[in-house]
């Protein structure tokens, strides 16, 4: 700095104030038209996360082009009697397709019979935040993914 310059700025503090809600960086960013009853269709950190697990469970395993393992076996079996063989196959997979997306982790998964389907409750660690919760899935043979 030279003889004649001189700072700006002295001593500059900037005070939150106590009573307003705190704000928090937007981690995971993205869109979703599914819900029509949205304000908007941006969605963000846990819903986003969420709702890329249910688009994974919405395709049958071998429907998409180049990847035959990706989706799910659910809808295969819906109209098969559930058996301990069948309930270890929806395990084993619904514990694929959720560690598949990198920023969750499967806990525990079980699986039970539903009216006219199946229902599927996961545990679920989002690993960015450390926070856990339990996700549930109902396949009805009549309506799809509910």
């Amino acid at each position: 700095m030279a003889t004649n310059d001189q700072p700006l700025y002295k001593n500059i503090t900037i005070t939150q104030d106590p009573y307003s809600e705190p704000t928090y960086s937007k981690r995971y960013r993205g869109i979703s038209t599914v819900n029509p009853e949205a304000n908007s269709y941006n969605l963000y950190d846990f819903d986003l996360i969420k709702q890329d697990i249910i688009n994974h469970f919405h395709i049958r395993q071998g429907e998409k082009l180049m990847n035959p393992k990706f989706g799910t076996i659910i809808w295969d079996i819906l109209f098969e009697p559930l058996t301990d063989d069948i309930k270890n196959a929806i395990i084993t997979n619904v514990t694929e397709i959720i560690n598949y997306d990198p920023r969750v982790r499967v806990q525990k998964v079980s699986v039970d019979a539903y009216e006219s389907g199946i229902q599927i409750e996961a545990t679920l660690t989002y690993l960015p935040y450390s926070i856990s919760e339990t996700m549930r899935l109902t396949f009805d043979q009549n309506a799809g993914l509910i």
